[in-house]
């Protein structure tokens, strides 16, 4: 299988997955145009959506996905049936598509549905981890998104990170500001401002359990770094903490 992206909307990736028979997965299509024309000019046969969660840059380039191709089919979590999705994950561990298994991995906290698809060594994960960051929480979903995180940490370190935003530049910046002492996400900060090409995905893990400090919970280091209350201590408290100062960013 190969992997190529379309950039969308302003920092949405669509991911394109193909097989020797140019049939292809497409996951999150937040927009249709720029999908069928890199479609048409690789003479791939769109068979399968992946769809990780309802909001609106995942998933308004289904209507028109579908009306060009009918014969496609859409897999994705009950919150996203509204828009066309059939074939149902929530209560799946796997799936096989074109001859491939995907491992169906729950990751809610950026909505209550939110899920991965895992097929070694690629993860496709959505809004819920960003190369140095992590998505957005919705509103008593912190404890949730805080064991998504700790899910996607369990994985092979060897893991491809693809997610669906192109937030490393944004996201270390600030990192680097609230931890000026860690060299790993400031080397790599440098390292991606210096770089001529401007996508960073995908990630490993591995690289992430460095630069990441939402997969550094556990780190007493980077606790030490932020001077306030002993309720740092606690990994969760640490998770809410960043989050919420990253909120106000």
């Amino acid at each position: 299988m190969k992997i190529i992206f379309t950039k969308v909307l302003f920092d949405n990736y669509v991911w394109i997955m193909f097989n020797s028979s140019k049939d292809c997965i497409i996951i999150d299509p937040g927009e249709s145009n720029s999908v069928i024309k890199k479609i048409k000019k690789l003479n791939l046969n769109p068979k399968i959506i992946l769809l990780t969660h309802n909001h609106l840059d995942h998933i308004q380039g289904v209507k028109n996905l579908l009306y060009k191709y009918p014969e496609i089919s859409i897999y994705g979590p009950l919150e996203t049936q509204f828009c066309g999705t059939k074939n149902l994950i929530d209560n799946r561990n796997t799936i096989e598509i074109l001859n491939t298994k995907f491992y169906i991995i729950p990751t809610p906290g950026h909505t209550n549905g939110h899920t991965a698809y895992y097929c070694p060594p690629f993860l496709f994960c959505g809004d819920s981890i960003f190369s140095g960051g992590c998505g957005r929480v919705k509103n008593g979903m912190m404890i949730k998104m805080y064991n998504s995180l700790r899910t996607i940490s369990k994985l092979p370190n060897d893991t491809l990170i693809y997610c669906s935003h192109e937030y490393t530049r944004s996201n270390l910046e600030f990192f680097k500001k609230i931890f000026p002492k860690n060299l790993n996400i400031l080397n790599y900060y440098n390292n991606i401002k210096k770089s001529k090409t401007q996508c960073t995905l995908p990630s490993t893990l591995k690289i992430e359990k460095k630069i990441n400090p939402f997969l550094q919970l556990n780190n007493t280091n980077l606790r030490h770094q932020v001077k306030i209350h002993n309720d740092l201590s606690f990994s969760l408290n640490f998770f809410i903490y960043l989050r919420k100062i990253k909120d106000k960013s």
